[in-house]
């Protein structure tokens, strides 16, 4: 299904907007802590590795981009790549689970954050109190006026970038680099374990599909599009984690590890800091909750139109795919208060790997299509399957819990596709045209 805008209305920067919008999401806030327990003094080193991985995966998003313009995006390359077949429907629906599990993760990180102005005694309580009002509001917000609140979406982008380069411009000068030596550095694996599991970090990028056919000039805007937004977004990455480390010793940043943005900003920025990083990760993960509950329901009306989910969830109301949204936001209130940051990043971090690998898979099968390099899309899919299986195997050795998780996450998204297929013989429909 290749969907053409008539009128092309994004350009470069616009395209650059919407890949660090999807990626400076929720993430950093939410798994930076989680990031410095795992690898420590070594931080940065996996930040950057993750982003590497990214990097590779963006080549294979850029060229399918620009062979199959349309609103489905990762969506439509899996389907143009595997056609008719489990295969395709079970990785579409895993996609769609994904979406929800990083849903939970923005919405865990709002708790966190918001739980911090109430007393200590009580911030358990309302952390779980905000993680579900975040979900039940943006629900409503995006049920009766999607259009105000994706207007706002782009000054608080510009917000939340604009207070990161603060915190990265003060902290940077009271850096401390003896904490970052490699002596203080996680064993290898871990470190590259830890890379491998806040990957959700830069989940984001591949929303630049979704527009590539409003873009003017998609030969030239998208693949230029594609490295900018990910490198600028390594770089942003590793500096913050450096300031992180050279400004609060290791211990104390485990301890804040649902907050450790906050709280790595009061010895430099003060009480002012603390209190403005802790707004800008309120602000950050509402308006990344926001535009992925808005793509997610849409990602699973999309699904149900190839076939792939039931047809209730291709039904509109009102103009829009309903039934969709509120199954995937019923779904994330029970994943963000029931899992653990660490559980959720796991599944979040594994789920997109395994997508990755399976895009870069596309693009090596279609590379005459995409006139690619088989050779890079080979190494990408490689590269993320290689991440995918050090992430289990670390998980696997740390918390065995988690990767069972992770187990009857994938095996839930092919029994679905397999039962539904079964039960109602609906297959992929596949579209050359627009419809």
């Amino acid at each position: 299904m290749i969907e053409q805008s008539g009128e092309k209305s994004l350009g470069y920067w616009s395209a650059v907007a919407i890949g660090v919008g999807g990626m400076v999401g929720g993430g950093i806030f939410a798994v930076l802590g989680l990031a410095v327990q795992l690898a420590k003094g070594g931080t940065p080193v996996a930040f950057a590795i993750a982003g590497l991985v990214a990097l590779v995966t963006a080549y294979s998003y850029a060229k399918l981009s620009v062979a199959y313009p349309s609103q489905g995006g990762t969506v439509e390359f899996l389907n143009q790549a595997f056609g008719v077949g489990l295969t395709a429907g079970g990785l579409n629906v895993l996609l769609w689970m994904s979406y929800v599990i990083m849903l939970s993760l923005y919405a865990y990180a709002f708790g966190s954050y918001g739980a911090m102005f109430f007393p200590t005694a009580s911030q358990l309580i309302w952390k779980h109190v905000l993680i579900s009002a975040i979900i039940i509001l943006l629900t409503g917000l995006n049920l009766f006026n999607a259009k105000v609140v994706g207007e706002l979406e782009e000054w608080v982008v510009g917000f939340k970038i604009t207070i990161l380069i603060l915190f990265i411009a003060a902290g940077l000068r009271s850096v401390n680099l003896q904490s970052m030596q490699p002596s203080s550095w996680a064993q290898p694996f871990q470190l590259i374990a830890g890379g491998m599991i806040i990957f959700v970090a830069y989940e984001g990028f591949e929303l630049i599909a979704n527009t590539a056919g409003e873009m003017r000039n998609p030969n030239k805007t998208i693949p230029k599009a594609y490295f900018s937004a990910v490198g600028f977004v390594i770089v942003l990455y590793v500096l913050i984690s450096a300031v992180t480390l050279g400004n609060l010793p290791i211990k104390l940043i485990v301890v804040a590890q649902d907050y450790a943005l906050a709280a790595a900003a009061k010895p430099f920025l003060g009480s002012f800091g603390y209190t403005l990083i802790t707004i800008a990760a309120l602000l950050s993960t509402a308006s990344a909750i926001n535009a992925t509950l808005y793509g997610a329901s849409r990602v699973s009306y999309i699904i149900a139109k190839e076939g792939e989910l039931p047809v209730v969830l291709e039904r509109k109301v009102w103009h829009q795919p309903l039934e969709g949204l509120f199954i995937t936001s019923g779904l994330t209130l029970l994943v963000a208060n029931f899992f653990d940051l660490s559980s959720i990043s796991t599944m979040g971090s594994a789920g997109f790997l395994l997508i990755f690998a399976a895009v870069n898979y596309a693009n090596y099968k279609l590379y005459k299509q995409t006139r690619s390099h088989r050779i890079i899309s080979l190494a990408g899919m490689l590269v993320n399957l290689i991440a995918l299986g050090i992430l289990i195997w670390q998980r696997a050795n740390e918390a065995p819990k988690e990767v069972w998780v992770l187990i009857i996450m994938l095996g839930l998204s092919f029994t679905i596709e397999a039962v539904y297929r079964q039960v109602t013989g609906r297959g992929i429909k596949l579209h050359s045209t627009s419809e």
